[in-house]
């Protein structure tokens, strides 16, 4: 799972670097970002081929609709949290359609409200397929020196619109029982068959 920010290059230059082969799965949020975002990931992307001398198939993913239908349907100060396990659904069936045998994100603990321990877990039993998370244990510093001695820093700190749908106090301790209420106002499987079917290959 590929964005346009600091932190996912750097974990997917980390497993490159490792020898894992990589298929990147951008989330477009588009009309809640601009199109600079998708410019700075393709970017990113193409950077992170020079630099491991491999290709990267890519999948630019619709989900402004999803984000849409969360944030009608919802309580708000689960958008953040919602929104991921959505993004893990969807990592995964590309991931099994791919022969994948995992998902890889640049989260680091605790270093946004998504990325609480807390919600993590809530998140990452979404889906069956293990994740991997690069970052998990460095803080902010580290991953900013990483960046900076790849050359994917500047890029990635260039201007873009970030995602604009995030609440103003998003849940850090949201609970299973809680998340799977809300969840049940939404079609989940129809928005993720939407966002499968409608990703577009690069």
């Amino acid at each position: 799972m590929v964005s346009g920010g600091i932190d996912s290059p750097v974990s997917t230059h980390l497993l490159l670097e490792r020898g894992a082969d990589i298929i990147a799965v951008h989330f477009d949020n588009r009309p809640f970002t601009d199109d600079k975002q998708l410019n700075k990931t393709l970017e990113l992307i193409k950077t992170l081929e020079e630099l491991s001398g491999k290709r990267i198939k890519t999948y630019i993913v619709p989900h402004g609709p999803a984000q849409t239908t969360i944030a009608r349907n919802a309580h708000r100060r689960y958008q953040c949290v919602l929104c991921r396990r959505m993004m893990y659904r969807i990592a995964e069936r590309i991931a099994r359609e791919e022969g994948a045998v995992a998902i890889a994100t640049g989260e680091s603990l605790g270093q946004v409200a998504s990325q609480t321990l807390a919600n993590l877990r809530t998140e990452e039993q979404s889906i069956e397929i293990p994740v991997l998370r690069p970052l998990i244990g460095l803080d902010k510093v580290e991953i900013v020196r990483i960046a900076k001695k790849i050359g994917t820093f500047e890029l990635s700190i260039s201007p873009g619109l970030c995602c604009t749908i995030v609440p103003d106090k998003p849940s850090t301790q949201a609970r299973l029982n809680a998340i799977l209420e809300e969840e049940g106002r939404i079609d989940v499987e129809s928005l993720v068959e939407d966002a499968v079917k409608g990703a577009e290959v690069v």
